[in-house]
């Protein structure tokens, strides 16, 4: 489960800024997963979970028990040579809805960000 891994260095992206920027606690964790990133969202909670868990120990002045996780979900996003358009696939077939080109060309959809943190 690849998630652990992808949770702990996000934690430690966050307790870093964190601290940084002299913060008492960071109460909620803002995620972006593309479809095609690999990423299971139910596993990323989980290890949010199990991590945030060993984390309280290592860290009881930023990392508080009711500390959350938002996860964004990102569509695929393709675009198209022949239209110069981008497009949402259907499923796994990247092909234009208006001129029926297949495409190779992935605007989005393979992102794992941390886009925000809310800390006090």
């Amino acid at each position: 489960m690849h998630e652990i891994g992808i949770m702990e260095e996000t934690l430690n992206l966050a307790i870093d800024y964190a601290m940084r920027e002299n913060a008492q606690e960071i109460t909620e964790i803002t995620m972006a997963i593309g479809k095609m990133s690999g990423v299971i969202p139910s596993a990323l909670e989980f290890a949010f979970d199990v991590i945030k868990q060993s984390s309280i120990d290592r860290y009881p002045s930023i990392i508080q028990k009711n500390m959350s996780l938002k996860i964004e979900l990102l569509p695929i996003i393709c675009y198209c040579d022949s239209c110069q358009e981008n497009f949402n696939p259907d499923e796994w077939i990247f092909q234009c809805p208006q001129c029926h080109q297949f495409s190779n060309k992935i605007i989005q959809g393979k992102e794992i960000k941390l886009t925000s943190l809310k800390i006090s």
